[in-house]
Order: structure tokens, then sequence, then C-alpha cells
């Protein structure tokens, strides 16, 4: 599909923890015309439905594979632990996986987080979800780390969380196909990337006219021909010719008398 080919409807995938309510609304403001669909998927499944059409662009968990996914990292979230409200570590602000190394730890088969090493003990079986692990943590089975997102996402009354300070961090990114950036998306990444409505990303800009220079204004005051002019009232009386009297005489009289003939005795 081409940049032209503008379809009648977005797709937007997204994996739990995201949530992409602000972006939704802007888009609805400056594209009300153009419903957009929320495609909720797991972070498994998430690039594979980019990938087979299933949504026009994506928020997804870093890595992403660049060989035909494009992808813009939005930011990074907080790693924390999971615990009941009653649990010795909710008495600290923060922890390190040290400090989790006498715990259970549950790992879920949908975890998000690239450990090179576990923390804790392992459990005698990993959980088929985060939201099982969840309900595990709240039977007193283990502890559980995640992203601050998904801790949110199934808060419990019972549980609480706390920062891990070592723990891996998930990174999160807006994610579409390579060959299919189209106008659409564009207007996506440009909401998400905090364009305003009048960005001239994508459009064709009006060439800037150029400002009169202080020499030009100048140039355009000066008369044509003729030379320069003098302006009416500067210098001698205007319509007086300069030079000799109109009597004869270079001046007018002098001592300031008037010009009536003396009478001869």
């Amino acid at each position: 599909m081409t940049g032209s080919e503008v379809p009648h409807s977005f797709r937007l995938a997204y994996v739990p923890g995201v949530t992409p309510t602000k972006w939704i609304r802007i888009w609805n403001e400056r594209l009300p015309d153009v419903p957009l669909t929320l495609v909720a998927v797991s972070p498994a499944e998430a690039f594979g439905v980019l990938r087979d059409g299933g949504a026009d662009a994506g928020f997804v968990r870093l890595p992403v594979d660049r060989d035909d996914l494009s992808a813009i990292p939005l930011y990074t979230e907080t790693t924390v632990v999971v615990i009941p409200k009653d649990h010795l570590v909710a008495a600290v602000e923060e922890v390190s996986t040290e400090d989790l190394a006498e715990e259970i730890v549950l790992h879920p088969l949908d975890d998000t987080l690239d450990w090179e090493r576990l923390p804790g003990k392992p459990a005698i079986e990993r959980p088929a979800t985060t939201a099982d692990a969840i309900e595990l943590v709240a039977a007193g089975v283990g502890v559980l780390v995640v992203p601050q997102s998904l801790a949110r996402l199934h808060h419990r009354k019972d549980l609480t969380y706390r920062p891990v300070s070592d723990a891996p961090e998930s990174r999160v990114a807006l994610s579409w196909p390579q060959e299919e950036t189209t106008e659409l998306v564009e207007q996506f990444i440009g909401i998400v990337r905090g364009r305003t409505v009048n960005s001239t990303r994508g459009r064709p800009q009006t060439p800037a006219q150029p400002k009169a220079t202080a020499k030009a204004k100048a140039k355009a005051k000066r008369p044509e021909a003729g030379g320069a002019q003098r302006k009416p009232g500067s210098g001698k009386a205007a319509g007086k010719p300069a030079g000799k009297n109109p009597r004869g005489g270079s001046g007018g009289p002098k001592g300031g008398k008037s010009g009536k003939p003396r009478r001869r005795p």
C-alpha cells in the first residue's frame, strides 16, 4: 500500500501495560472521519499481528526485529517486585535482586524482562501468564518482578510493589511494517512524537518570502530619475529663484530698509 491509498480506518495494536488513551484522544480530534480501532495483543503475538496485516501499527516492547519492522522507542519503565502488603519488603522504599535471594520469584511464560540470571529461587512450575502469577503472589506462593505498568494493570488491594534497582528494564516502542509506512501511520507517528496540527512534515511548504532589507527599503524611497529632490520648506523659500534680485541687485537691500526712493531737497 502506498501513502496515497488512504484506508477508511486505522488499527492500533497494544500490549498489556500500555495505555494509549491520550494518543487516541488526539487522533479523534485531528482525524474525526478516520475511526481508530484498538487491537489488544500479547507481547508474544504482537509482531506477528503487525506482519500479517492485523494492525497498521502497534505499541510493543523492545527488542524489535529491524529487518522488516520499524520502531520508535518511546519510554523506559521502572521494574518493580509485586508482594503482599504484609511482606517484609513492603517496609522499604527500594530493593535489589540480592534482597530477593531467599524468595521464590515467579517467572511467567509471558515475562517481558530480558534476564541474564533470574533472581531468587525458582518455582516448581512457571505460570502461564502474568495474571496467573499475580494470583499466586496473592496466595503467598512467591513474588513477581515485572514492569511497573503491569503491576498497576493487575492491581489488587492486598498487594503492593517496590522498585528493584538492578533489574532489567522494559522499553516500550511504536512499531509498524517497514513496507507499510502509509499516510495514516505517518499521522500517528506525528501524534506520538508530539507534532502540532500545523506541522509541515509531509506537506509541500510554501517558499518563504524574503524580507526587505534596510538597504532595499532606502533604495525604494529614492526618486527614479532627476537626482536628489529638496523637500518643500527646507533651505530657501520654495518658488523663489536663487541668485540675483529681480531689481538687478544681488540679494535684498542692506540694513533691512525699505525700497522707497529718497526725496531730493
